[in-house]
């Protein structure tokens, strides 16, 4: 039987630009509280979304201390004590999961290290999101690799080898091994081979222009990779990019939700009001429906030919120019816990992979993890800082 590479199946429904997933992702808009929580999933039950997204923060597996300040309306605070207010306790997250599925939604949640990672894992999680800077966190990759489950990957601010890289470890064996765990015979898992993982384009920034989004990268995408493919939209327009995504195959629709953009959430600014949010989703299914000729021809006789060709781009897959200066930044690299002087032994104690972010420098690729145990420093490493090869 011939594969359909737009397929992607969760819990036993196949989802496709026919039929498209359409992801609420909360974030961390409830801000810790559980019935805030509560009150977003069901304001995105009733806009229309099939699936509630989440993360668990913890701060100190994502980035370092030094990483450096964000501008808040209360005044600068350190990037590292803002994801420390992000943080809650495992059973917060088992509430909400709990919450979601009564509602009928599917529940995702994505883990930013190995111990958020050990917590969402014992959830029993139908499936998994990698969010787009730890597309090249390779031991997380390979942790989540192991559980089986069908994976949204993100890849903004990612090269074409970086995504190669994510899915030689994600992507090669898991339609055998979904196929295994689902109880799928050889031709049924021929069938559905790869519909277990599917890729998010994404634009890194927040907001992201409409115009960056290129999305006739969609089926090149598809067809390199041989994977189903989807849309992380972090654009202020409810419907542009959703709907011609659609249109260009997508079988995933990911958009960040709030109650209201004047809340205190850290991606409330970008994310989508109930109003809007139900727009986005009328769209999408309008898209799914009327095909691709239609909607792009209607969208340009109602929004101009010239701003569509443009969001639908060259299919060229590059970084983005409004994500240029967050590539080697906002992605992960070997950082140092604390101080390592002159001729030190680097221990695991003594290092992380985090992300980089404000005033820090990069490091190494994080696939060195392992190499670099054991190694002298050459030269003095400032904490916080990336570890390079002229260092050891």
């Amino acid at each position: 039987m011939k594969k359909n590479k737009e397929l992607f199946r969760i819990d036993g429904t196949d989802y496709c630009s026919k039929n498209p997933l359409i992801i609420a992702e909360l974030g961390t808009s409830h801000n810790g509280d559980i019935n805030k929580a509560r009150q977003l999933i069901d304001a995105a039950a009733d806009s229309g979304a099939d699936c509630i997204k989440v993360q668990i923060v913890y701060a100190d597996e994502i980035l370092h201390p030094n990483t450096g300040i964000v501008p808040l309306p209360g005044g600068n605070i350190r990037l590292f004590d803002q994801f420390k207010t992000l943080e809650n306790s495992p059973d917060f997250y088992l509430d909400i999961r709990d919450y979601t599925e009564s509602k009928g939604l599917l529940f995702l949640c994505t883990p930013f290290g190995k111990k958020s990672a050990k917590i969402l894992y014992e959830m029993k999680p139908k499936m998994v999101k990698i969010a787009s800077p730890e597309l090249n966190y390779t031991g997380l990759l390979k942790e989540i690799a192991a559980w089986e489950l069908p994976v949204i990957l993100s890849s903004g601010v990612s090269t074409l080898g970086d995504i190669e890289k994510a899915i030689e470890i994600l992507g090669k064996d898991l339609s055998q091994t979904s196929n295994r765990r689902f109880g799928r015979g050889a031709e049924d898992a021929e069938e559905n081979k790869d519909s277990k993982l599917c890729l998010l384009h994404c634009v890194t920034a927040y907001p992201a222009p409409e115009t960056d989004y290129n999305l006739r990268l969609l089926p090149n995408l598809a067809s390199i990779f041989d994977v189903s493919v989807g849309i992380s939209d972090h654009s202020a327009d409810p419907m542009l990019v959703p709907a011609l995504a659609v249109s260009m195959g997508a079988a995933v629709v990911e958009k960040h939700f709030c109650l209201s953009r004047t809340d205190h959430g850290l991606d409330d600014p970008i994310a989508l009001e109930p109003a809007d949010f139900t727009k986005m989703v009328k769209a999408v299914k309008d898209a799914a429906k009327n095909g691709s000729e239609e909607i792009i021809a209607r969208y340009s006789r109602e929004r101009g030919i010239d701003l569509v060709e443009t969001i639908l781009g060259d299919g060229k897959k590059e970084l983005a120019p409004s994500e240029r200066a967050n590539y080697k930044r906002t992605n992960r690299s070997i950082h140092a816990l604390k101080d390592i002087q002159k001729g030190e032994i680097i221990t695991k104690e003594n290092y992380a992979v985090l992300r980089t972010e404000k005033i820090l420098r990069p490091g190494l690729e994080p696939y060195w993890e392992e190499s670099i145990e054991g190694k002298t420093a050459k030269n003095f490493i400032p904490a916080g800082e990336g570890i390079r090869f002229e260092d050891i």
